[in-house]
């Protein structure tokens, strides 16, 4: 018989119930995959028309054609010495100003040094992950964010988005706030679920928009672009793992719709298949915390307190979302 070229959880014995397992361990939820599976797609499509809408007011027809602007103005280039240093310097310089803009939207606020900085030799390779590093716990090492700069440069307005994820208001003043807390279960300083501390990560993307943080339309873009691939990650996890996905049909729609160069799609869909719902927490967990929020503003009118709010989210620890709705609920009851 030829093979079947399924290659998710669904070709193995009793794959269906391991891999709703995994969805709920990675989205702390009891959302099925038919159901992740339509939200990713009804998420990509709203993503497109907010796009859209952005390019017509930069003054071009659609998203294609912003990108190919975009592309045609910034082509990529090898990394050297004094784009490395242009790169660090910008970002720093971002994070810096958008520490500024915190006092109006956080009541708890990082307090330790928070600083851009390569990733090491031994470990950056083109295209890879940025991420961030806790500061510990008595801040004499300061929180980091990692950057690869290697391979070739991509669109300068891409930078924004990634410090507020990595950096500001995003991981590293969740770590620094983190391993400050005194008097919670330690576990909840040292350890996190990633629907927790990714949906924070890709909340958090958002909350630069709101605090004025993009300098320009390019920036706020490149936030939906980054928000897009994320989105697409819903799909294709679901995909391949529920429905019966060929690598090749991943690695088609992560290219297509979620944009990725081939190289860096293939990769991403070969992550999702040996992490099994792994890539699902982040999107589930942004648009969880987005839904709490707006049901907080509703029931609470001119009382909802955008900074309480924030604190509440990030000043007790990682927690599954259920305990974190509850947690919600109960201030909301509180402050009525």
């Amino acid at each position: 018989m030829a093979p079947s070229g399924k290659v998710g959880a669904i070709s193995l014995p009793g794959g269906a119930a391991f891999y709703a397992n995994a969805l709920k361990l990675n989205t702390t939820t009891d959302l099925t995959a038919e159901e992740i599976h339509k939200i990713g797609r009804a998420e990509v499509a709203r993503i497109e028309a907010e796009q859209d809408a952005l390019a017509r007011q930069a003054g071009v027809a659609d998203r294609n054609a912003f990108y190919a602007q975009r592309a045609k103005l910034y082509p990529p280039k090898p990394w050297d010495n004094a784009a490395r240093a242009d790169y660090l310097a910008k970002a720093n310089a971002f994070v810096a100003h958008t520490r500024t803009l915190l006092p109006k939207y956080f009541g708890t606020l990082p307090e330790y040094r928070i600083e851009v900085v390569r990733e090491p030799a031994f470990s950056e390779v083109p295209g890879g992950a940025a991420h961030a590093s806790q500061p510990s716990p008595d801040g004499t090492r300061p929180a980091r964010t990692y950057v690869h700069l290697v391979g070739d440069t991509e669109d300068p307005a891409s930078m924004y988005t990634l410090m507020c994820h990595e950096a500001v208001p995003g991981h590293n003043t969740q770590g620094d706030i983190q391993v400050r807390q005194k008097g919670g279960p330690k576990f909840r300083s040292v350890t996190g679920y990633v629907a927790f501390g990714e949906g924070w990560g890709l909340y958090a993307e958002a909350v630069c928009k709101e605090m004025g943080a993009f300098p320009d339309i390019a920036a706020d873009f490149m936030r939906l672009d980054a928000e897009l691939f994320r989105a697409a990650r819903l799909v294709v996890d679901t995909g391949i793992h529920a429905m019966g996905w060929t690598e090749d049909e991943a690695v088609a729609f992560m290219n297509e719709t979620g944009r990725q160069p081939l190289e860096s799609a293939r990769s991403e869909v070969r992550r999702y298949i040996t992490l099994p719902g792994q890539a699902t927490g982040y999107k589930i967990g942004m648009l969880k915390i987005m839904e709490l929020r707006r049901k907080a503003e509703k029931d609470l009118g001119p009382k909802f307190d955008i900074k309480g709010f924030h604190d509440l989210l990030i000043a007790s620890g990682s927690q599954p979302l259920s305990i974190l709705e509850r947690r919600v609920n109960d201030w909301i009851a509180a402050k009525s």
